[in-house]
């Protein structure tokens, strides 16, 4: 490990994701490393690969060493001192998903600050406990090491207030019960790369569409968000890996009142067994969904593709218009399938896509006599955070 080095972790209920970075002057920290440790408790397995792509760890672990967090950092720890060069971590970033109304941008997590974001746990059940067990892990492992909390829900906390609030009393709303918006570290990078790949879109109106196993859209003006798909919650919107996106609450009622079903097994069925899983009843990978000739798996795909192409035709209207489409993440970069399906329905708005630049994965996707742009720019969450991190914590 470099002098001085960061180390940026995204901390998940069954896995820790973990990158290395050398600050440059002047420029974006350099990758070093990018690993992950997963199915902690389960098949724990450690691997990561060096800032050139070459692999740097490979390992199956015994589970019986690696039951939790802390387990799985110490290992980590472990391995990132064995590779030190006399140097070490200068600071730890995290990507946190939930912020709440309060926290507009990153911060040093502190006693006070993680005792804010432990009373955000009933708003992101699936991702916040991880993200704190994460924070908690690294300030055993590395007590006198500063550590910075980065926000998914930081990017959107200018949203006018019509599109920040429900049609729920007033009370509620000061309760914090309110719009967020997730994914909004992706945003901000995105953000950041569309003057160097799109500089005629950087004051423009865009829709930035982050379509992986966790999927949202974003509206934005002249670099700021106005609106976006997700809401209250990481559930709202999109139709996701295994999340239901966009719900009527009756069907919650229903399940309750006539079903019998627990809030925890309705949280369990929201989170993880809907979307492109629940109805295709095969995968929530578009990969095995596009392989399969299952009447299910063409629904499936079907289905994201119409709400996409739905949420798109209501963010141009919230932008008054609209001038370029950025693809980002999983799916989003690496399926010219479904991003063709979505441009092609998008040709109400004058988009024209060149079929052979979508197959190569662009970074232009439409042809110059298109009147709306779309684009692929690669998302890189972990920089984002690691910038965040040098600017707060050095």
């Amino acid at each position: 490990m470099a002098a001085a080095a960061i180390l940026v972790v995204n901390a998940g209920s069954s896995s820790i994701k973990f990158s290395v970075f050398a600050p440059q002057t002047g420029k974006d920290p350099a990758l070093l490393l990018r690993g992950q440790l997963e199915s902690i408790g389960v098949h724990p397995r450690l691997s990561a690969r060096d800032g050139d792509g070459r692999v740097a760890a490979e390992e199956a672990l015994d589970p019986k060493q690696v039951r939790g967090h802390d387990e799985a950092f110490k290992v980590i720890a472990a391995w990132l001192r064995g590779r030190s060069d006399g140097g070490g971590l200068a600071a730890v970033g995290h990507r946190v998903v939930h912020g709440g109304p309060g926290f507009t941008g990153p911060v040093l997590a502190d006693d006070a600050v993680l005792d804010r974001l432990e009373a955000l746990v009933p708003l992101a059940p699936l991702h916040q406990p991880a993200n704190l067990a994460g924070i908690r892990a690294v300030r055993r492992a590395f007590p006198a090491v500063p550590q910075v909390a980065c926000f998914d829900t930081s990017f959107h906390r200018g949203h006018p207030e019509v599109a920040d609030r429900f049609a729920l009393p007033d009370a509620l709303y000061r309760e914090g019960v309110r719009r967020y918006g997730f994914h909004g570290l992706s945003y901000e990078y995105i953000m950041r790369r569309v003057p160097v790949v799109a500089p005629d879109l950087a004051r423009g109106r865009l829709i930035v569409a982050h379509l992986g196993s966790g999927a949202s859209m974003c509206a934005i003006e002249s670099g700021r968000s106005l609106d976006s798909t997700m809401g209250f919650t990481a559930l709202d919107g999109l139709p996701m890996g295994t999340r239901c996106g966009t719900l009527d609450p009756g069907v919650v009622l229903y399940l309750m009142r006539e079903k019998g079903r627990s809030v925890e097994e309705i949280e369990r069925l929201l989170y993880s067994e809907c979307g492109l899983r629940g109805l295709s009843g095969l995968s929530n990978d578009v990969r095995d969904l596009l392989a399969s000739r299952s009447e299910a798996a063409a629904l499936a795909l079907d289905y994201f593709v119409y709400h996409v192409s739905r949420q798109l035709g209501a963010l141009a209207a919230v932008l008054g218009g609209l001038d370029g489409i950025v693809f980002t993440a999983g799916i989003g970069e690496r399926s010219a399938e479904l991003r063709a399906r979505i441009c092609r329905r998008a040709g109400w708005l004058g988009l024209r896509l060149d079929e052979a630049a979508n197959a190569a994965g662009g970074p232009r996707l439409t042809t110059p006599e298109s009147a709306v742009s779309a684009w692929v720019i690669p998302t890189d969450e972990e920089m984002i955070i690691a910038r965040h991190t040098l600017e707060l914590a050095l």
